[in-house]
């Protein structure tokens, strides 16, 4: 019988564990932040990295909260991508109105409960806070490039903003206190972390938030380790003497948050800084939302309309940015996933982003607005 590569390494990691971890080694290694040892990623920041993403959902501290990280590569050779069904963030008693097939499917570049890379690390942490009505896997495109390129990235559902909250009007979300008890747990070892060990940087912390967890972040430069901050239509950042850098994005058309707060945003934040503005796109060109569409084409807002969920008007009030003849998804989304790739590599990994930065609008023309202060 003739053995192909594939089943060579399946069959030597049954045998001797750390044959498995032979495809991963074979990356071009460099030195992070601490002499971490990391894969060198592609210079083009928006393309997807040399690790193969796994994915945990996990109770931290009462929070439901998803990790994505990097994995062993030939752990995923069996493995189905995970995928996550959307009705879960209703409340329990509309989930049922909509028809398995009705659903937007939302399949991730992931795979389920993979076994972290330790042979490389340890690696930086990003934070993710999801906007008003949304949930932790608003922006999934974005956390699993990340992560592909070497980061371990964790999202809340945060109690009191998440969709199914506003959909029960339960409001009175407190989500500067929800990352502090995450970065918490992570400091104090939590054992429902435990897969991660010792390969988290907790002095090397980034935070991502869109909207409203664009404007909760804003602040969190005072806590110890945090050096990035990314908020999406959300302002600015304060002046922190821990924040080695920021990213602020907004999108030229939203009517939600405009963009001329961005910009206000930008000035008042402190250096080094950059200003990314999107061209004809809205609200939720941050997020992975307006990409998500069941098999007859209807979107999120259709859906819930169809099946009559009740209270939905809190949600398709922010359905912004998704209408025909707007930025494709496709382009909105690859334009986050370069800068605030670029950004965190270049603060959180000492990675040099000079090239990436200077070439950004001749890669993508479709931001507008592209500005740095240092």
């Amino acid at each position: 019988m003739r053995l192909n590569t594939r089943m060579l390494v399946v069959l030597g990691s049954l045998v001797f564990p750390a044959f498995a971890a032979m495809a991963q080694d074979s990356c071009q290694l460099r030195s992070g932040c601490d002499e971490a040892k990391l894969c060198t990623n592609p210079d083009d920041a928006g393309a997807k990295g040399n690790w193969t993403v796994g994915a945990r959902t996990l109770k931290v501290k009462g929070l439901n909260v998803e990790v994505w990280y990097p994995a062993l590569a030939e752990s995923a050779l069996d493995a189905a991508p995970r995928s996550y069904d959307l009705r879960k963030w209703l409340p329990t008693a509309e989930q049922k109105k909509i028809p398995d097939a009705k659903v937007p499917p939302q399949v991730c570049d992931c795979f389920g409960d993979l076994p972290l890379d330790t042979t490389h690390g340890p690696y930086p942490v990003i934070l993710f806070a999801h906007g008003t009505a949304a949930f932790r896997t608003q922006s999934l495109s974005l956390m699993t490039h990340l992560a592909s390129r070497g980061f371990i990235v964790l999202a809340a559902d945060h109690p009191g903003l998440y969709l199914g909250d506003l959909l029960q009007f339960k409001f009175g979300a407190k989500v500067t206190a929800d990352l502090e008890s995450i970065v918490s747990a992570l400091k104090a070892k939590d054992p429902v972390l435990a897969f991660l060990q010792d390969s988290v940087q907790l002095n090397h912390i980034g935070m991502i938030g869109h909207s409203a967890g664009g404007s909760a972040i804003a602040a969190e430069g005072a806590l110890e380790g945090v050096e990035f901050l990314a908020p999406m239509a959300a302002g600015g950042t304060k002046a922190f003497p821990g924040l080695k850098g920021s990213i602020i994005l907004g999108a030229l058309t939203d009517k939600v948050v405009a963009y001329s707060k961005q910009q206000t945003g930008f000035q008042q934040s402190p250096a080094p800084k950059r200003l990314v503005g999107i061209s004809n796109a809205g609200h939720l060109a941050f997020s992975d939302l307006c990409a998500l569409k069941n098999s007859d084409g209807d979107d999120l807002v259709a859906v819930a309309k169809a099946y009559k969920i009740s209270n939905a008007g809190l949600a398709t009030s922010l359905w912004d940015g998704c209408a025909k003849g707007q930025l494709e998804p496709t382009k909105s989304i690859s334009i986050v996933n370069y800068s605030v790739a670029a950004g965190a590599e270049e603060v959180l990994q000492c990675a040099d982003r000079t090239e990436s930065f200077k070439n950004f609008r001749s890669i993508h023309p479709d931001v507008a607005e592209f500005t740095e202060a240092f």
